[in-house]
């Protein structure tokens, strides 16, 4: 089963947890970066070593979560060999896998649900990279 790397500040910390019990209950081995609280902490500090665990290949996937989700995508995108989206609704799940074979996703508590949260994680594990013409946009991308 693919390991998953989290990561998360203070905003995002009861939406990370709701979704890695989830991961958990499917079955996905977590690796969780932190943080372990709702204290104010800075997102780079967690979001960016799970990436780096995503890029080195320690983790397969990686989630991270904050307020909106923005900040936590641009520090995810700052580590080579990451490709991270944000992700509001399945849609943009689904097309962030599908045409950008997005190894992080990113999300915001402050935008979705619990609910919605796990139908976006669940869309973007169940989607497959088309690959084609969309391969030839992440080359050009690297």
């Amino acid at each position: 089963m693919k390991k998953i790397a989290l990561g998360s500040d203070h905003a995002g910390y009861p939406l990370k947890e709701h979704i890695k019990a989830h991961l958990i209950s499917e079955g996905y081995e977590v690796r969780d970066f932190g943080t372990s609280s709702d204290l104010p902490v800075d997102y780079p500090d967690f979001c960016r070593p799970a990436a780096e665990s995503v890029a080195s290949g320690d983790s397969d996937l990686g989630i991270v979560f904050g307020g909106s989700g923005n900040g936590e995508a641009i520090v995810a995108n700052k580590v080579q060999g990451i490709r991270c989206g944000v992700c509001w609704n399945t849609e943009s799940a689904r097309l962030t896998k599908a045409h950008n074979n997005a190894n992080v996703i990113a999300l915001g508590a402050r935008m979705v649900s619990f609910d919605e949260g796990a139908d976006i994680v669940d869309t973007w594990l169940d989607t497959a990279f088309e690959g084609g013409r969309h391969l030839e946009r992440i080359h050009k991308i690297e």
